[in-house]
């Protein structure tokens, strides 16, 4: 077929629904499961955080030798479709394991999280490399391509969607524990509860439905231990017996707006429920994509001559640094936002209200990628959505905590043009692998698009390595009032300007990026003649 057949919509979607799937794993293991190792699983923070170090060392290397792999991959389904259809199961079940709490002591619950969360990281790269070389193989047509980045986007945006909007509502459906619940009101917007269950609960989370009110364990309930006022409070329940609170901060507290979930039970029901959809989507995504563009028909396999052509591809190795500083970006504003919410504008709710507005506003701006791509040439359009979405969002700088309307008017804007940043940025890859091939006669897909699987992981952890550092020379604590009160500028800060920093930096270094649209329509011109005459 020629190089410049449309391909339908119904493949578009299909490649679309695999980013998807993609997404309910990674944006539910990035969103839930630190809190579900640390408050259900029973792991400390510091078990929790050098794990997920150690994790990241190997996810360098696997992403390069899935690429590798993916390049060499030869069946009657391709290069790559088959490796989604191969780890659509696997990665489903690693998922699920991931989000099970067995009964073993305290030894052998660390080595059950190394041991699944490595391979969840594996079994990811293993489905992800090869998932995003798809797309450069799918079709030899740049502008087609950008239509194709749109809809996967579009497609992540809603898998993403999916799991941060539903999870929690599913962990509290499979969760209820169906409480027996006093309440006493003690002053205008101060409580004591009491609760009870009929059943022992291993591990149960009491808050309010909004998130703001404070719980403190009532006097005669202590007996050893810190009693800090916190959102919610995590223990065991024994059937019948009584657990008393004092709670403050919300006025006309009842009955129904006290939450008391299983955890143990609501997340992992709630995940392999989340698991199942993964699968079926991987599946249709196989069964509905098809790969067009092959290597020239006389290249060997050559890995030293690959990793030469490689680190020799100017563009690939400007989309490398790009794509590391725009994952720090976006990563940065996620991981903020909850932290704002809950402690600068004393809403937690709206914060999840918030979250699935930028999500929206994400589909939107994938959506209005390609039409702008081809409009404005996608090297122009990257340094433009850059300094567009970091300069609105430094905005929030000047925004109070009452000032709503404004925050979330500038957060949708502002993740509008975020939006655009990976849509962009994975069609860009394709790109970079159709110049290799015009340039050196070659072509190693695969190996090129492990930059977006490295950019994307090593940008989240130096992300949170980011809000560390600031918020820990803030001093900040979740579980000290006064702490949070001195942090509220640090908050605001990553909320608002730094990030907006990393965006001045990646629009300055995206003026290296070689290939214009000009560049770009006499590269597709030449491979399609080459591939005419094969």
């Amino acid at each position: 077929m020629s190089t410049f057949e449309k391909i339908s919509i119904k493949e578009k979607i299909g490649y679309a629904l695999g980013d998807g799937a993609a997404n309910i794993a990674w944006r539910g293991v990035a969103t839930f499961l630190f809190i579900f190792y640390t408050d259900v699983f029973g792991l400390s923070p510091v078990t929790v955080g050098v794990l997920m170090l150690v994790a990241r060392f190997s996810d360098g290397i696997s992403d390069v030798l899935m690429g590798i792999i993916g390049d060499r991959t030869t069946s009657k389904y391709g290069k790559f479709r088959p490796w989604i259809l191969w780890t659509a199961i696997p990665l489903a079940a690693i998922l699920s394991l991931l989000f099970t709490s067995p009964d073993l002591g305290e030894t052998g619950k660390i080595v059950y999280a190394y041991v699944t969360y490595i391979f969840f990281t594996l079994i990811y790269t293993a489905n992800n490399v090869p998932y995003g070389a798809l797309m450069a193989v799918m079709t030899g047509d740049d502008k087609e391509r950008t239509s194709l980045g749109s809809y996967r986007m579009v497609g992540a945006f809603g898998g993403g969607m999916l799991v941060q909007g539903a999870l929690l509502f599913l962990v509290a459906y499979y969760g209820n524990v169906d409480p027996t619940i006093a309440i006493d009101q003690l002053d205008d917007d101060t409580y004591k509860v009491v609760v009870s269950t009929h059943t022992d609960v291993e591990n149960v989370n009491i808050k309010t439905e909004d998130g703001i009110a404070l719980f403190t364990w009532d006097d005669s309930q202590m007996v050893t231990g810190e009693n800090t006022p916190t959102h919610g409070k995590s223990f065991s329940m024994q059937a019948n017996q009584d657990y008393a609170f004092i709670v403050n901060g919300e006025p006309n507290l009842s009955k129904d707006k006290i939450t008391i979930i299983d955890q143990k039970q609501g997340y992992s029901n709630a995940m392999y429920l989340m698991s199942v959809f993964l699968a079926i989507l991987m599946f249709l995504t196989f069964y509905t994509t098809k790969e067009r563009i092959q290597p020239p028909k006389e290249q060997k396999n050559n890995l030293k001559q690959d990793f030469k052509d490689l680190i020799a591809n100017k563009p690939w190795l400007v989309l490398l640094v790009i794509g590391l500083l725009f994952n720090v970006y976006n990563s940065i504003k996620q991981g903020i936002v909850i932290i704002y919410f809950t402690h600068y504008l004393n809403d937690q709710l709206l914060g999840a209200s918030f979250l699935i507005g930028l999500m929206v506003a994400s589909v939107l701006g994938a959506m209005a990628t390609a039409p702008l791509g081809n409009r404005l040439g996608k090297r122009n359009l990257f340094i433009y959505a850059l300094l567009f979405s970091g300069g609105v969002n430094a905005l929030l700088f000047f925004c109070g905590p009452d000032d709503i309307t404004a925050i979330f008017t500038i957060g949708i804007i502002s993740e509008f043009a975020a939006a655009i940043f990976p849509t962009l940025f994975f069609a860009m890859l394709g790109d970079a692998a159709d110049y290799s091939e015009f340039k050196n006669g070659r072509r190693a897909t695969g190996l090129i698009y492990s930059a977006g699987s490295f950019a994307t992981k090593f940008g989240g952890g130096i992300a949170g390595a980011i809000i560390g550092m600031i918020l820990g020379a803030f001093h900040y604590s979740g579980q000290d009032a006064d702490s949070i009160q001195g942090a509220i500028p640090g908050i605001i800060m990553l909320m608002s300007w730094v990030p907006a920093l990393i965006t001045v930096l990646a629009a300055g270094l995206m003026f290296l990026y070689p290939l214009t649209q000009k560049k770009l329509d006499e590269i597709t011109l030449e491979l399609k003649e080459r591939r005419l005459q094969e």
